[in-house]
């Protein structure tokens, strides 16, 4: 080959591999959403979210989710079925469907976990998050999966 071709190919290469870590770089420090500033998509109850997704899993899916990850947020009310804290230290409270097996799984913040104190099994309470999925049936596994909220925080 030439060498002006040469040159060429690593003027291009220079040229991709720049605009690529740029963008790259540009992604990776982009502001996350801020969940709790946003207003509600609606306020509803935990058993009526379940239903939705159970009753029509594509209508529920386009309602609230979102392939671009600007899923809806959500305010949902229901009875605090279970307390835990994942790996990240990040509280989860699940919140129990009176109707069926499935529940709304809310997993806080690092931020937020604090709104949980003086939460217990058995209360009523209304929790603000984004849905990353819906409640469904796995029928491989026999077993119903919870609706997902994330960066949750209680409020009321």
């Amino acid at each position: 080959m030439k060498k002006t071709t040469i040159k060429r190919i690593i003027i291009v290469a220079l040229i991709l591999v720049t605009v690529g870590g740029g963008y790259a770089t540009y992604l990776y420090n982009m502001p996350h959403r801020d969940v709790q500033s946003v207003t509600p998509f609606v306020e509803i109850h935990a058993d009526d979210l379940i239903k939705e997704f159970l009753n029509n899993s594509k209508v529920a899916n386009a309602k609230y989710l979102s392939a671009d990850g600007d899923s809806k947020v959500v305010v949902v009310k229901g009875t605090v079925g279970k307390i835990m804290e994942d790996l990240k230290g990040q509280k989860v409270i699940i919140l129990r469907s009176t109707s069926s097996k499935i529940g709304v799984s809310s997993t806080f913040t690092k931020e937020t976990n604090k709104s949980t104190e003086g939460v217990t099994i058995g209360d009523i309470i209304k929790i603000k998050g984004v849905i990353r999925s819906g409640a469904e049936y796995d029928e491989d596994l026999e077993l119903y999966e919870d609706v997902i909220i994330e960066k949750s925080n209680r409020v009321g």
